[in-house]
Formats: C-alpha cells, structure tokens, sequence
C-alpha cells in the first residue's frame, strides 16, 4: 500500500510503498479516505512540539474510511461499514490508570512507548490497523463527504473537555480562546449540549463576528485584551450572571495570565477544564491563589482527549443535527500531495477550516 513516511525530524514525509498491516485478534483494518491533517503538524514533524514518537513512522491522528477486514472478537462491525477511526489508544492492562498514545503522532509518556511501538502507524496510509474498541460506525454517508466527517476529530476534544466539566444544560460556560480550531469547536459542541450562555473569548476580532453571527444570541464574544482584572470583568458582564464552567483551549503560545482571567471569572463551586498548552513552549505556567480555590470550593481538572463512548455520542449529535459538519469548509489534497497539505493547515487554521488528505 502507500503510505505517508516520517523517516527524520524536519524532513518532509515521502510517500512510498510500504506493508500492507497484518490483522490481528482485537483488531480491525480500515482502508482510509479521508485523514485529517492538524494546524501544527508541521511544529510535530519539524520537532519544535517535542512529541514522543519513534521514527520511521507513518502519521495520521484518526480517520474515517471503510471496514476491509474485522478481527475474530468483533460482534458488529462488517466489512464495508463506514467508520471513524479514534486515535486515543489506551493501554487494556490497567484500567485505572492506563496509558495512552495518540496513534500515529505521539505518545503520553515513555512507558506508553511500548504501545506505540505496536500501534506504531496512523492514517496517512491508504489502510491502518486499529484496536476494535477505536472504530466507531458512523453509518452511510456520501464518499464525497469523508473529508468533512474528520471534522469528528476536532469536534471530540472540546467534548472531552466538557464532558469532563459536567456541562449542564442551561449553564452559562466561557470557551476560553474559541478562535481556534478546537475552541470555535466547543462553542458549537457548548450550544449543542444545551448552554444557557457561551463567553467566546480570543484576540481575532473577524473570527470572533463570525462566531456571533453563526450562533446567534447564545453566544457572547470577549476579545481579550492582555489586562487580567479587565479580560475577567469582561467575561463576567457578558455572561450576565454566574459563570458555571469554563474550558480552557489556548495554545502553547498564549500567557498564563490569560488563562487565570478565565478561570478566576468562574462563580463559588464551579469548575475550570484545562485542555490547552500555556507553559508548554517554555513560558511561565500557570499559577492560581491557593486559598481563593480553597474557600470557593473550585473544581480545576485537566483532560487530555475524552472518554472512549465520546465517540458514539458525537456521532448521534450529529446525526440528530444539533451539530452541523456542512458548517466546516474543507480543504482536500491527494495522498501524493501530503507535504503541501501540511503546509496549507498550518497558514489556513482557524474556525471551522479543515485539511485532509484522501488516500
């Protein structure tokens, strides 16, 4: 088969011939057609992101494509089923405290190097192997549409986030930097889970009207301003009221300081989910009072990705038209042309923008 190669950091990937992958048991072989190339693949290939992975390595965090073989333990899927394909692959010897990979792009930590080594290979491929428990039916769909189905992946993370901050419908949550891909993401997935009231907050003045005007009254934007106290009294007056939740999605580049405006605007007894990158590219991290957490009863969690259900229940919003994949614009290369796909995502992120490769 064809295949994407990642042969050494800061190369670009050479797509060649490779192995077809061999089934085994617990396993499942989906001939892909359509992999969504994130906004910072470059920075992982490039090293700058310090991922874990070992090279040679075939990219690709999930896909969505076509069941070709089912391994002897799987009870539903068929051969031809159109699937989604989760890249959060969990180790199955510890179900407490496993470790986990992001198949095809890196792993959480070195003991999860083992994993990784097995499910080494993502889908810039023309067929990846996966665990059964990783591919989701998403039913029958138009093959034109593929593309726009890999939207689930940028869709999941913000519903992680929000399913681990036990979002409510009819509460008020602030998106804390919703210009991104994934934070515009989780104003849709917010409105879709019933929020009284989304704070949008980001710096990008055009993305921020555009998130107003695709949401309607629900929605309220903050373009923050670098001032802490005024970016927090901002949030509060558009949330007109108490602020139950905020999820945090700021990436690597942004200020500390940003992120502690948001979660200090939370009202007593509420929750804060960070799932952004403050303090990973070197600056400082984030810091927050001590006894105001303490007397206010604040919940602060971090969530990397989202339970493995979130998946099926993604799909059934969907389905259900609470979200709309017709609202994310898709940019689509063949697999021969994955280097300027890399290089199209990184200049066209944003809100509700996409690239894929379709191999």
């Amino acid at each position: 088969m064809k295949a994407a190669v990642l042969k050494e950091l800061g190369s670009p990937l050479s797509v060649e011939t490779v192995p077809d992958p061999v089934l085994g048991s617990g396993e499942v072989i989906v001939d892909v057609v359509a992999a969504r190339v994130l906004a910072y693949a470059g920075e992982v290939f490039n090293g700058a992101r310090n991922y874990l992975l070992e090279l040679p390595i075939v990219p690709g965090p999930g896909g969505v494509g076509r069941v070709r073989a089912v391994g002897p333990d799987a009870t539903r899927l068929a051969v031809g089923d159109w699937v989604s394909c989760d890249p959060t692959v969990r180790s199955r010897d510890d179900a407490i405290s496993p470790d986990i990979i992001l198949q095809g792009l890196t792993a959480g930590g070195e003991r999860a190097l083992r994993l990784q080594r097995y499910y080494h290979d993502g889908a810039f491929a023309e067929q990846v192997r996966v665990p059964t428990e990783n591919v989701s039916p998403i039913g029958a769909i138009d093959p034109a549409d593929a593309g726009r189905w890999c939207a689930l992946g940028t869709l999941l993370i913000p519903y992680g986030g929000l399913l681990a901050g036990r979002l409510l419908a009819g509460e008020t949550l602030v998106v804390n930097g919703a210009t991104g891909s994934f934070g515009s993401a989780g104003v849709a997935v917010g409105v879709a889970m019933g929020a009284a009231r989304v704070v949008a907050t980001g710096r990008n003045e055009t993305a921020l009207a555009d998130i107003e005007h695709r949401f309607g009254d629900r929605v309220r934007t903050v373009r923050m301003s670098g001032n802490e106290a005024e970016d927090r009294r901002q949030m509060q007056q558009a949330a007109d009221g108490p602020i139950d939740c905020v999820l945090d999605l700021l990436p690597p580049a942004a200020s500390a300081s940003w992120v502690r405006a948001a979660v200090l605007a939370v009202r007593p007894y509420g929750r804060a989910v960070l799932m952004g990158g403050v303090g990973m590219a070197g600056g400082p991290d984030l810091a927050l009072p001590y006894s105001w957490l303490m007397r206010n009863g604040i919940e602060v969690r971090g969530q990397w990705m989202y339970p493995r259900d979130a998946t099926a229940r993604m799909i059934s919003l969907i389905r259900g038209g609470l979200i709309r994949l017709e609202d994310f614009a898709v940019a689509e290369f063949a697999l021969d042309q994955v280097n300027e796909a890399v290089a199209h995502s990184a200049v066209n992120a944003g809100p509700f923008k996409m690239t894929v490769v379709r191999p």
